[in-house]
């Protein structure tokens, strides 16, 4: 207890998470980035006509390299970048894929230092994206294609592990699991150390447990509750919660109204380990994650005034 107020005292590790990293800096192009103490926002930028959240709105170019810009603008760190959705549908060439995600990287790197990852599992798609300024390739089908491992282990590349059980852009009916946090974390151990085998460096390597994908809700809500053992792998762990199913039927809530339950989730995961969260409301999401980062005793606060001076400023009400 504290002297004067009576109030426990804590520290961060009493309601925080911290996840022992084998490597906290990652370095993605000429950006570095300590995951100890840093918690990088992904924003999302599909080029697809039939994509989960936003249906094509950002399918055009210029619509697409706009969303980007400007998500930047709202304080992302990262942009991750996907010309095909995870949802089931027609398989799409890799020379249809990379034209749309390519031109979008390049207008992107031509005018900032943003991390930016493609959302492909294709080796194809993947070689070009880096070549065009990419620095991480984000791998939704849990490393199912070793040559998709050899382009980025070629190149320096950072690659996103995800776990998912179905073959891309198939059905997988009613997946049942024993305990689903067990077996997230075991498939994902065993991935990086298959990403390793395949030349890929330990600190190159980022994970997802893959929430919803291939997971109902109360799979999806177990894996927020028990972030922390998908984070004690020792990678930085990546939580995609963005305005997706589980937050959908928790709350009774169609896709436009996931905002809030979307930043609760990322706040739970960050507090559970997390160190990117993958966000489609960036200006919202950076409002939640710096205030976040300064509980945790990151980041100072912006200013100090309230209560700081002989003469106080009116508290606010």
């Amino acid at each position: 207890m504290t002297a004067l107020s009576g109030v426990a005292e804590r520290t961060p590790s009493q309601f925080s998470y911290q996840p022992p990293l084998l490597h906290p800096v990652h370095d993605f192009g000429g950006r570095s980035f300590d995951f100890s103490r840093r918690v990088a926002i992904m924003a999302i930028i599909n080029r697809t006509p039939d994509s989960f959240y936003d249906g094509g709105r950002t399918f055009a170019l210029q619509a697409a390299v706009a969303a980007a810009h400007q998500a930047v603008e709202d304080g992302a760190d990262w942009l991750d970048i996907g010309g095909v959705p995870f949802s089931p549908g027609p398989a799409l060439s890799a020379k249809e894929e990379a034209e749309r995600v390519v031109p979008v990287i390049e207008a992107v790197a031509a005018r900032s230092d943003v991390i930016i990852s493609v959302d492909t599992y294709l080796p194809e798609v993947a070689e070009l994206s880096i070549a065009a300024g990419a620095h991480v390739i984000n791998d939704t089908t849990g490393l199912q294609n070793p040559e998709l491992a050899a382009v980025v282990a070629a190149s320096g590349a950072h690659l996103v592990i995800t776990h998912s059980l179905a073959r891309p852009r198939t059905v997988f009916p009613r997946p049942a699991y024993g305990d689903v946090v067990a077996e997230v974390a075991d498939f994902l151990r065993r991935k990086a150390d298959y990403a390793v085998e395949l030349g890929i460096n330990a600190d190159k390597i980022l994970i997802d447990p893959g929430h919803d994908l291939n997971k109902n809700t109360l799979h999806s809500l177990e894996i927020t509750r028990r972030f922390n053992e998908i984070a004690a792998i020792g990678f930085p762990a990546l939580a995609a919660v963005s305005n997706k199913d589980f937050i959908g039927e928790t709350l009774n809530q169609e896709k436009a109204d996931r905002t809030e339950g979307s930043l609760a989730a990322a706040v739970i995961c960050i507090l559970g380990g997390a160190r990117v969260v993958r966000m489609h409301n960036v200006a919202a999401a950076h409002s939640a994650v710096r205030f976040t980062e300064s509980v945790l005793g990151w980041r100072p606060p912006a200013y100090l005034l309230h209560n700081m001076g002989e003469r106080n400023e009116p508290a606010a009400r």
